[in-house]
């Protein structure tokens, strides 16, 4: 307790440092679990289904076969880069995460008030921009480390997807940027607070609807999604970049892919529709209700599931993760947890939701030809961004005259 008390902000970093990775690992894992579940939804398939119940235990499986798989280095490769690639990858998409609040509440962690977010900054989206420019390094050098002809082409094709589209995903923000006038992700959120109408939020998504459509299309470009994966066209390139990777490695290019999309689900939550904010009036107080009954409704629904249709392990880890579900339902409903969930809930809501429009594209889009990608990124997407920023700012003079 001595060294928590001399070191107080240490500690609750250190702290909201585990708790993100924890989390972020964790829903990265399951995420791999609900796009193929969807995926195979989508196309008449059930997905992992034979590993634990529902095949809740394929992301466990496959971590276990990734941790232990035989991890091969091609002799003729630079070895040194060929680790550090994967690394920088991962760690370039942690850190992104990192600068993302959750929420509006103050919470205390061994006594110390602290937000919901690991680094607070009033410049946090030119950083996360700034952070993820540096992420085509990794996919780079994957390719030329790896001394194979797939992989340094497949590093060249992302290379030059990645650069392409962040154009187009750096113009389709700045109306945003402008009309709230901050790069603050508290700002951009507070200014979004409000209705029209007393119906309609003032979500900048509205306004701004063609920025939304430009951001969101660049965004699942420049991670290497479906319908824009050359990088990783299986019946092209072998897999992409990173062909020679097994084992440890080969996981952890997909953790940063997958990590990324839940920073650009974020950040289109946050800058267009309206982040942690409801989209319900704050006088309909019965929508703080809202997590704690989905939580106590799934878990009811788990118990029945077990009961009725499960055996044996099965039916016990239903059991455990309803129970689960229901004690953090009744923890919902206490008054001190109420207020300080909302926020997260509803960034949440919004980012699963983006997530599914991920997987859906998957799922129903044919891949392109990387002619038709580059050029949809700089003969259509990069001038439709650039007008809408031209009319934004043209508006916004107008306006303010």
């Amino acid at each position: 307790m001595g060294f928590i008390t001399q070191h107080p902000i240490l500690v609750v970093s250190i702290v909201k440092v585990a708790v993100l990775l924890f989390a972020v690992l964790t829903v990265n894992a399951y995420l791999t679990w609900f796009e193929r579940k969807l995926v195979g939804h989508i196309q008449s398939r059930i997905g992992p289904y034979f590993v634990g119940a529902h095949g809740l235990l394929q992301p466990a499986a496959d971590g276990l076969k990734f941790l232990f798989k035989e991890d091969l280095t091609i002799p003729t490769s630079d070895r040194f880069v060929f680790c550090l690639a994967p690394l920088l990858s991962l760690t370039l998409a942690l850190t992104t995460l990192a600068l993302i609040p959750f929420g509006p509440a103050t919470i205390y962690i061994f006594g110390q008030p602290t937000q919901l977010v690991v680094a607070d900054t009033t410049l946090g989206l030119l950083m996360v921009f700034a952070i993820t420019s540096i992420g085509v390094y990794g996919v780079a050098l994957a390719g030329w480390s790896s001394n194979s002809k797939f992989s340094l082409l497949g590093s060249l094709r992302s290379s030059a997807q990645m650069i392409s589209y962040e154009v187009s995903l750096t113009l389709s923000i700045v109306g945003v940027v402008l009309l709230a006038g901050s790069l603050d992700f508290r700002t951009l959120v507070e200014g979004q607070a409000g209705y029209w109408w007393h119906v309609l939020p003032r979500w900048r998504v509205f306004p701004q609807i063609v920025g939304f459509m430009c951001y969101f299309i660049s965004a699942i470009a420049e991670t290497n999604r479906a319908p824009f994966d050359l990088p990783e066209a299986e019946s092209e390139l072998v897999a992409g970049f990173h062909t020679e990777y097994s084992s440890f490695k080969f996981a952890m290019f997909f953790v940063a892919e997958y990590t990324n999309m839940i920073t650009v689900s974020c950040l289109a939550s946050i800058l267009f529709l309206g982040g942690w904010l409801s989209p319900f009036p704050d006088r309909w107080t019965w929508q703080l209700y809202i997590p704690a009954v989905g939580l106590l409704v799934t878990g009811v629904a788990l118990l029945a599931d077990a009961a009725f249709k499960w055996n044996g392990i099965a039916r016990v880890q239903l059991v455990v993760i309803s129970c689960l579900a229901l004690g953090l339902g009744v923890l919902a409903l206490n008054p001190m947890v109420m207020p300080i969930i909302q926020g997260v809930f509803w960034l949440l809501l919004k980012v699963f939701l983006l997530i599914f429009f991920y997987v859906w594209a998957r799922g129903t889009l044919p891949r392109f030809r990387y002619d038709q990608l580059m050029s949809f990124g700089w003969k259509l997407l990069l001038p439709v961004a650039l007008l809408n920023l031209v009319v934004t700012a043209f508006l916004i003079v107008w306006m303010n005259r």
